[in-house]
C-alpha cells in the first residue's frame, strides 16, 4: 500500500509494471504497423483504414474515465486484469474476423475493454512521490517504447500479406499471447495500490470533475494541448504505412522495423534524458520543448526528397515525443487531488482518445482527396497551439512556486 511502502518496495513495484507494460505493449505493437495493410487485404478504402483506428479511439473515450474512476474505488489490481484479457480477446477477434466491418466492430470493442493507461499512470502516481513523477513518467514510458522494439518488428516478421487477411492471423494471435501473459503477470506480481479509504469518500459527479478540471489553470492548458497535439499524431499515425507506401514502395517489414527504431529512440528518451531534463528545467519547460522538436519532425517529413530523409524526421518526432507526455502526464498528476489521480488522468486520456477519433478520419480523407502530405501539414500546423499553451503553463509554474 502506497502510504506503508518503502523505497525498495517501491522500486520493486516500478520493475514488475514496467515489466507488464512492456509485455503488453509488445502485443499492442505487433498489430499498430500492420492496421493499414491489414486493411488493404480486405480491399478496404484509405477511409475505412482510418475509421478503423478511429473506432479503437471512440471505444478508448468511454473507457478510459470508466477504468480510471473504478480504479480510484475498486483498485489499480483488478482494472489492470480486467482490461488487458480484454485486449487478449480483441486481438483473437480481430484474428478471425471475415471482412473489414467486422474488424471495425472488433476494433470499437477492444478500445472499449483497452481503457488502462490511466490506470497504470495512477498506480505509479502511487507509489512515487511528486517530485519523482516526471522521471518515472519517462521510466514507464520507456518500457512503452521498448515494446514497441519488440512488437512491430515481430509482427513485420509473422505477417503475410501475400495471402490476404489470413497472412495477418500469426501475428494478432502472438499479440493476443503476449497481452495474455501480461493479465497473469498482473495476477501474479502486482500488489495493490490504492487506499482503501478513497471507496469511502464521496465522488464527485463526472461534469463536476470536468469543469474543475478546466478551471485549472495547469490542468486545463495540459488538456487541451494534449487534445491538439495527440489528434495532428493520430492523424499520421493511420496514415503513415500508406504513405511510406506510395512515396517508398515500403510494405510491412519496412515499417516494422521503422516502428522499431522508434521505439528505440524513445526508450532512450524517455528512460536516460526526460527525467533529468525535468529535474534541471521543470517539467512544464521540457514540454514546451519537446513539442517543438515533434514539430521540427514533421516538417522534415512532409519535406524529405528521399526515404533516408524521411526516417530522419520520424527520430526527430520520437525523440521529441519521448520527452513531451511523459510530461503531460506528470504535470496532470502533480495538479490534480491524491485521491482522484486515476480519474484526472483518465480524463486526459479520454480527451487524447476523441483526439484519435478526429484525427484519422481527417486525415484518412485528406490523404485521399488533397495530397498525400496534408497528414503532416495539419500536424505540424497544430504543434503551434500546443507550444504556445505549454508555455503558458510554464509561466503558471513559475508564478505557483
Amino acid at each position: 500500500m502506497p502510504w506503508e511502502m518503502s523505497s525498495a518496495d517501491a522500486r520493486r513495484a516500478l520493475v514488475v509494471l514496467m515489466a507488464v507494460v512492456f509485455v503488453n505493449m509488445a502485443g499492442f505493437g505487433v498489430v499498430i504497423p500492420l492496421l493499414p495493410f491489414y486493411g488493404r487485404a480486405f480491399h478496404a478504402s484509405t477511409v475505412a483504414i482510418g475509421a478503423m483506428f478511429s473506432a479503437f479511439a471512440m471505444g478508448q473515450l468511454f473507457a478510459e474515465t470508466f477504468w480510471g474512476r473504478l480504479s480510484d474505488r475498486w483498485g489499480r489490481r483488478p482494472v489492470l486484469i480486467i482490461t488487458i484479457s480484454g485486449a487478449a480477446l480483441a486481438y483473437l477477434g480481430l484474428a478471425l474476423a471475415p471482412n473489414m466491418a467486422t474488424a471495425i466492430a472488433v476494433r470499437l470493442l477492444a478500445g472499449l475493454t483497452s481503457g488502462n493507461i490511466s490506470t497504470i499512470q495512477g498506480y505509479l502516481a502511487d507509489i512515487t512521490p511528486a517530485e519523482q513523477r516526471p522521471q518515472r513518467m519517462g521510466h514507464l514510458g520507456a518500457a512503452f517504447n521498448m515494446g514497441f522494439v519488440t512488437g512491430p518488428g515481430l509482427g513485420g516478421l509473422l505477417a503475410k500479406p501475400s495471402l490476404g487477411a489470413v497472412g495477418f492471423a500469426l501475428p494478432l494471435i502472438t499479440a493476443a499471447g503476449l497481452a495474455g501473459l501480461a493479465a497473469l503477470g498482473v495476477a501474479l506480481f502486482v500488489r495493490e495500490t490504492r487506499d482503501p479509504s478513497y471507496a469511502a469518500r464521496p465522488q464527485p459527479h463526472r461534469l463536476e470533475t470536468l469543469k474543475a478540471a478546466f478551471s485549472h489553470p495547469v490542468i486545463a492548458r495540459v488538456l487541451i494541448a494534449a487534445f491538439i497535439v495527440v489528434a495532428g499524431f493520430a492523424g499520421i499515425e493511420a496514415t503513415y504505412g500508406l504513405w511510406t507506401q506510395a512515396r517508398f514502395g515500403w510494405g510491412p517489414r519496412e515499417m516494422g522495423f521503422a516502428f522499431m527504431a522508434i521505439g528505440v529512440t524513445g526508450s532512450i528518451g524517455q528512460g536516460l534524458i526526460t527525467g533529468a531534463l525535468a529535474r534541471r528545467f521543470g517539467p512544464a519547460h521540457v514540454l514546451s520543448w519537446g513539442l517543438a522538436v515533434v514539430g521540427l519532425g514533421m516538417l522534415v517529413q512532409l519535406f524529405s526528397p528521399t526515404w533516408p530523409v524521411a526516417i530522419a524526421g520520424l527520430f526527430t518526432v520520437a525523440f521529441g515525443q519521448s520527452i513531451t507526455f511523459p510530461n503531460i502526464s506528470a504535470l496532470i498528476s502533480q495538479s490534480a487531488p491524491a485521491d482522484r489521480q486515476g480519474e484526472v488522468l483518465g480524463l486526459n486520456m479520454a480527451g487524447n482518445c476523441l483526439a484519435r477519433i478526429g484525427g484519422p478520419i481527417w486525415a484518412s480523407a485528406a490523404f485521399a482527396h488533397l495530397s498525400i502530405g496534408a497528414p503532416f501539414a495539419t500536424a505540424a500546423a497544430l504543434i503551434a497551439p500546443g507550444w504556445l499553451l505549454a508555455r503558458q503553463v510554464a509561466a503558471r509554474v513559475r508564478e505557483a512556486v
